[in-house]
């Protein structure tokens, strides 16, 4: 007795054959700086003692994965001596086809975002980037700088809302994330 061997419909084998293909990493990056190199002078806060020119720095991201709804970008200093760290910079809405922030975006008086995205406030107490200042003396910090890949269209938070309410709401809603950190210190 012969038994005839299945053929797989070419369908079938070309879907299991993508479902073993890796997926494609995602990735941020800077040309301003890159990872564990030091921020330069131009990405510094200016005030606190620090005389930099708080530009925030140009980013750009791959592909975010599949089902990404909106996008969100945050820069936080864990080494801050405050006990919870310190919020420099948090982005969110922005759409999810988005691929970068151009050097400058986080500057509030000079809209440079995408259509419905919120700048939110810093630990500095104001809207849009604050660059690193850490406090003299202390070893260099580390800022991480994420992009956020969510699951949803949109955070229902006003523009004022703290880094730490975007922060809990951004991981309730999150597909994946890409980090660049840097260091800075004086």
């Amino acid at each position: 007795m012969t038994f005839a061997r299945p053929i797989l419909p070419a369908a079938i084998l070309l879907a299991a054959l993508s479902a073993a293909a890796p997926a494609a990493a995602f990735e941020l990056r800077s040309p301003d700086f890159t990872g564990n190199s030091p921020i330069p002078e131009r990405n510094v806060f200016a005030g606190f003692g620090c005389s930099g020119g708080n530009r925030s720095p140009a980013l750009s991201w791959t592909e975010p994965p599949a089902g990404t709804r909106s996008l969100a970008v945050t820069v936080y200093d864990p080494d801050a001596p405050t006990g919870s760290g310190w919020w420099h910079w948090v982005v969110f809405n922005l759409p999810a086809d988005s691929r970068g922030l151009p050097a400058g975006a986080g500057d509030p008086a000079k809209p440079a975002l995408p259509a419905g995205a919120v700048q939110s406030r810093t630990d500095f107490g104001t809207l849009g980037y604050g660059g690193p200042c850490p406090p003299q003396g202390d070893e260099p910090h580390r800022y991480v700088v994420t992009v956020h890949a969510l699951k949803v269209d949109s955070l229902p938070l006003p523009a004022d809302a703290s880094g730490a309410m975007v922060g809990f709401n951004l991981n309730a809603a999150s597909l994946a994330k890409a980090t660049l950190t840097a260091r800075y210190g004086r």
